[in-house]
Order: structure tokens, then sequence, then C-alpha cells
């Protein structure tokens, strides 16, 4: 049996492909590229006005934008999914919950079959015992 599909707003699941792709090796390769390529064009000698010299400005702004704006998202989807979480173990917890009631169920049930059973034993064996005294009476 599969869980029911979540049903996600548009802010959750922008946040989700974020935080996926955010935290993955092509965001960090690919921004590295990106940051390489950044300071060779404003570093190398052929180009008379770079937009963005050596301190890097620019990129620096850039740079804080994208961390201020990265990092709320990220902490919606990991909010999003310490709640799912949460509602796992919940219930995860009642499941335990049944499965305990219905194993002390099931051991009821086995101890008044075996005393049913001990029951039946011991008149048997009281049948058996007056079965051997008339056979003695007899002899």
């Amino acid at each position: 049996m599969n869980p029911p599909k979540e049903v996600l707003s548009k802010g959750q699941s922008i946040s989700d492909k974020v935080a996926k792709f955010g935290g993955s090796w092509g965001f960090i390769i690919s921004f590295f590229v990106i940051l390489v390529v950044w300071i060779l064009f404003n570093t190398l000698p052929p180009i008379k006005e770079n937009f963005d010299p050596y301190p890097f400005i620019l990129m620096n702004l850039i740079l804080s934008c994208i961390a201020a704006l990265q990092a709320p998202i990220i902490m919606m989807n990991q909010n999003r999914q310490e709640e799912k979480d949460r509602k796992r173990s919940e219930n995860d917890y009642l499941i335990n919950l049944k499965s305990e009631l219905e194993i002390r169920a099931l051991n009821q049930k086995v101890e008044l079959l075996i005393k049913e059973q001990i029951q039946t034993l011991f008149e048997s064996q009281e049948r058996q015992l007056e079965i051997l005294k008339n056979l003695e009476k007899r002899q």
C-alpha cells in the first residue's frame, strides 16, 4: 500500500527544488565555474573596462544576496521535512500501539486455550484414574 501523495503549494514545490539543487554537486560545481569565469573575465588584461574590478564588490553583493535568499528557502524545506518526520513518527507510534494491543489480545486467547486444554487434561486424568480404580476393584 503506497502512502498518499503529498499536495504541495507552489512555494513548497519551489523550496523543495531549490533545496535539492542547492545541496547538490551540480550546484557546487556550476557555481564554482561561474565564479572562476567571473574572476578571470574581470582580471585578464585584454578588456580595458572591467565591470567588477579586483575587490569584486559586485560579485560579493550577488553572493550575499544568493545566500540571503537561499537560506530561508532551505529552512522552509527543512521545517516541512521536520513536520513530515513528526507525522511519520506519530503514525509509527500508533501502529506500534495497535500491534501491541493485538499481541496482548492474542496472548489472552492463547492463555485461555491453554487453560481449557489443561482443564480437559485434568478431566481426562480423573476419568482414567476412576477407570483404574474400577479395574483394581474388579481384580
